[in-house]
């Protein structure tokens, strides 16, 4: 295994009783950088975070985070991570203050009140550190969830669809923390159905369909996998939108036989063409 990556899925398979989630999952996402996990509701994103965070065995393939394997170097694994869900795992009856102290001195960190405050300033939950986080609004609880997330500076983070329900201004704070998390060098998977936060966040994007990796590469290269647009007056360039949804079709005429077209290879035959003003 390359010592640049920190997540490594290797045809990960997973079932509930007769129903298959994930088909053979590969993913691989190097570190430092933001990877976005792109699918509808039901594709099978939470699923491989569970996986990867060790909440969940897999029932075949391999998995490794931060070097660890994710079954035989569990503790390990849970060391090296940390995750937040899909909803705010806060405890309403402390204060935000008070969250984040706990789970200070959780990861044993030497001084859990200065950490605390650091962390609230960060998120702009300073004014409201010693209320009960049962007044804080939806917006104000996905910061504090995330903010507890941190504590401790794990060097990957999985961020299980972290927007959802939030407005746009707690969305746009969000956003400027998790690029400058990878700013400083942490390794992100986030999960998402919002296309454009995986355009706007992510170095590479995965697209997952009833559980499968369908297309993998930069924003870039899998807008490429569409033909170039029809230029008269205004060229239209394909979105990633475009490309999401061409792929989500092709996938369903094709069934489960082939594997993800490659994004580096360019273009695609899916019959989409460009638009024109």
């Amino acid at each position: 295994m390359s010592t640049d990556l920190a997540i490594r899925v290797r045809g990960l398979t997973k079932s509930f009783k007769d129903h298959q989630v994930l088909r053979g999952v590969d993913i691989s996402a190097p570190r430092g950088s933001i990877t976005a996990l792109l699918g509808s509701n039901g594709a099978g994103k939470t699923t491989v975070v569970s996986i990867l965070s060790t909440v969940l065995r897999a029932d075949g393939g391999s998995a490794t985070v931060n070097g660890f394997d994710v079954d035989a170097r569990a503790a390990d694994v849970r060391r090296s991570i940390s995750l937040t869900g899909q909803f705010a795992a806060v405890d309403e009856i402390l204060t935000g203050r008070e969250n984040l102290a706990l789970v200070a001195r959780l990861r044993h960190l030497p001084d859990a009140g200065a950490t605390a405050i650091e962390a609230l300033r960060r998120f702009d939950l300073l004014d409201s550190a010693d209320r009960p986080t049962s007044t804080y609004s939806g917006g104000m609880r996905r910061r504090l969830d995330i903010a507890m997330s941190l504590i401790g500076d794990p060097p990957v983070i999985f961020l299980d669809e972290p927007t959802t329900g939030l407005d746009p201004q707690a969305r746009a704070v969000v956003w400027r923390m998790v690029k400058e998390l990878a700013g400083h060098g942490t390794t992100i998977l986030l999960t998402t159905q919002y296309l454009d936060e995986a355009e706007a966040l992510a170095d590479r994007i995965a697209i997952l369909h009833e559980g499968r990796i369908i297309a993998d590469g930069t924003p870039a290269e899998l807008k490429r996998l569409l033909p170039p647009p029809t230029v008269e007056y205004v060229q239209k360039q394909p979105s990633l939108e475009d490309v999401f949804l061409v792929l989500i079709g092709a996938s369903r005429r094709e069934g489960a036989g082939g594997g993800p077209p490659s994004a580096a290879a360019g273009g695609s035959e899916s019959g989409a063409s460009g638009g024109a003003a």
